[in-house]
């Protein structure tokens, strides 16, 4: 590709909405334009990336045994309609209506319409399984769409669903989808970690993300340097930091903490470590016009997981945070001075791990201005009604696995991975006949990559002051050659289209910048731009029988034979 015939748009200034560094590197590199809210124009130089970023997934999920087709943008209502999720899905589905009144939507992912082509398609065992994958358009209308093509409305995603006979089979397409993922990240040359994740709104009960790791990512991952256990801090296991409660040793008290709401400020204030206080948060769940409390006990340092909490008995269907005035009617105070010891209605007391083990902790006295010491399970108030994992994991705790201590890191997830079971296939009846003649219901799995949220993920990974830094095998060009003095030197021009000729016959994707700017215009440009290999021909350096070669990671250039630099660059991508 000559520079000339191509179109190169870059800014000197990030657009002032730009909050991250990709959305301000990807408009000022002309990969991108915004067009409405969470809605980009993809130019030439972006849609290279994401045209190698498919080329890669295309090629893995083939070698896999997936089959690629295209379904829809816009999907009819009556599809989600039998599975639920036309009510169940909130307002970021969009809903449209044709000119007929039918309802339709803009799809945010297909397991609805994959679903009725099995129903339709597969009817014996002998057609199973099957993996069906496309790369298609999907929209969802986020409330506050930002950072860029991190969390836009309309992005490119891959999504495939496999369909198998049970689930031994099931998970047999569930771990070629893993490994095929492993594959397909190692290939686009970034950090990455596989994680274990709750399976939220899709369902199913096997879940894995993948994370690129970046300081700017919104998930944080829990993972242990020892072993290979690494989860989404939404699943990461907390384990009991006190392996046996000890007896009782001090007397239960009362103590005054005027103005001391926060587990912090008692703590300062009695001379006391943070760990040795319990706080309470209060539940609420609304059944059958009836209303109760869970009162959840976490240690003063850690914090709740709502997840985690969304997995206890009686809390699965769905919870509140209790208001103040259900607060006072259970505890006689208002929050901030809240315990377990004197309520004055009954609530649901649920311990985590850590502070089922605690003796002599301090809570709240149910009184404001007061706080309680001393405080012993059994002695001073009930056993717990449940003991269970409620709470974040911090740095440093045990790894669940017991081969170390976590790390916590964090991550921009870029795909996920489901072992969806029945749940599609059931509420639509999709069966197959077994050898007995017998109809079974599919076993499902639902795989997806966000293609062009990994070009955002690989440049808040890489990148530095001059601005991206392309793994090769995404970059929109492999090398670029800058010949310095294009119009002006017959021998540069000479020079500079026999080494285009032969690193492009040898498989590199090269740029030939011909369009005669200044030296410091064009080493600007494609530093921003990102591509991993810049050559410089200039006159002054050929009379010395040299060119200059650097690598996009490197400070400074260095001076090679011409016919040396092909070695400099090893294999293409």
């Amino acid at each position: 590709m000559h520079a000339s015939k191509f179109f190169i748009s870059t800014l000197k200034e990030a657009p002032s909405d730009a909050e991250v560094v990709s959305h301000k590197l990807m408009t000022r590199a002309g990969m991108i334009r915004k067009l409405a809210g969470g809605i980009y124009n993809y130019m030439p130089m972006g849609l290279r990336v994401i045209r190698k970023i498919e080329g890669i997934i295309r090629d893995e999920m083939n070698r896999a045994g997936a089959i690629e087709l295209l379904m829809p943008l816009i999907q009819p209502a009556e599809l989600w309609q039998e599975t639920g999720r036309w009510d169940k899905m909130g307002p970021e589905m969009l809903r449209v209506k044709d000119r007929h009144d039918r309802d339709f939507i803009i799809q945010p992912t297909s397991e609805e319409v994959v679903t009725d082509i099995a129903r339709a398609e597969i009817h014996s065992w002998r057609q199973l399984p099957k993996n069906f994958y496309h790369i298609q358009t999907k929209f969802r209308d986020e409330r506050r769409p930002r950072f860029g093509v991190m969390r836009g409305r309309e992005f490119t995603m891959k999504d495939a669903y496999s369909f198998d006979r049970d689930d031994e089979a099931a998970g047999r397409s569930y771990d070629i989808m893993f490994d095929a993922y492993m594959r397909i990240f190692r290939r686009l040359g970034l950090e990455f970690r596989a994680v274990a994740a709750d399976t939220g709104a899709i369902g199913g009960s096997r879940s894995h993300e993948f994370q690129v790791i970046a300081d700017t990512g919104e998930d944080l991952i829990a993972w242990c340097p020892d072993s290979d256990y690494a989860a989404n801090i939404e699943l990461a296991q907390a384990t009991s930091l006190i392996a046996e409660r000890a007896a009782p040793a001090q007397t239960l008290a009362k103590a005054p903490t005027p103005g001391k709401a926060r587990c912090e400020d008692v703590a300062e204030l009695l001379g006391l470590p943070l760990d040795r206080t319990v706080k309470s948060l209060v539940l609420a769940t609304d059944k059958e016009g009836k209303t109760e409390l869970w009162l959840l006990m976490l240690r003063g340092d850690h914090e709740l997981n709502e997840v985690k909490a969304t997995k206890l008995a009686g809390l699965k269907e769905g919870f509140r945070f209790a208001t103040e005035a259900e607060i006072v009617e259970h505890f006689g105070c208002k929050p901030g001075y809240l315990g377990p010891v004197g309520l004055k209605k009954p609530v649901h007391v649920i311990a985590d791990l850590t502070v089922a083990n605690m003796s002599d902790f301090v809570t709240g006295a149910n009184e404001v201005d007061a706080h309680l010491t001393g405080v012993n399970w059994g002695r001073d108030l009930p056993e717990p009604e449940a003991v269970a994992d409620l709470r974040n994991v911090v740095e440093g705790d045990p790894s669940p696995d017991g081969k170390g201590r976590l790390a916590i890191q964090r991550g921009i997830e870029v795909g996920h991975v489901f072992f969806l079971g029945t749940k599609y296939s059931e509420a639509m009846n999709c069966t197959y006949l077994d050898e007995t003649g017998k109809p079974r219901t599919m076993v499902m799995g639902c795989y997806g990559i966000g293609v062009t949220r990994l070009v955002g993920a690989a440049i808040e990974q890489n990148h530095d002051e001059r601005g991206i830094i392309w793994p090769q095998s995404i970059a929109p060009f492999e090398v670029v050659i800058c010949p310095v003095g294009w119009s002006k030197s017959e021998q540069v021009r000479e020079t500079a289209t026999r080494l285009y000729a032969e690193l492009t016959a040898a498989g590199f994707d090269v740029m030939l910048d011909d369009r005669d700017e200044r030296p410091g215009v064009m080493f600007a440009d494609w530093e921003l731009i990102g591509v991993p290999h810049r050559i410089t021909v200039g006159e002054r350096g050929l009379k010395e029988g040299v060119i200059e070669y650097q690598n996009r990671r490197d400070a400074a250039a260095q001076k090679v034979a011409p016919d040396a630099v092909r070695a400099l660059l090893g294999e293409p991508a």
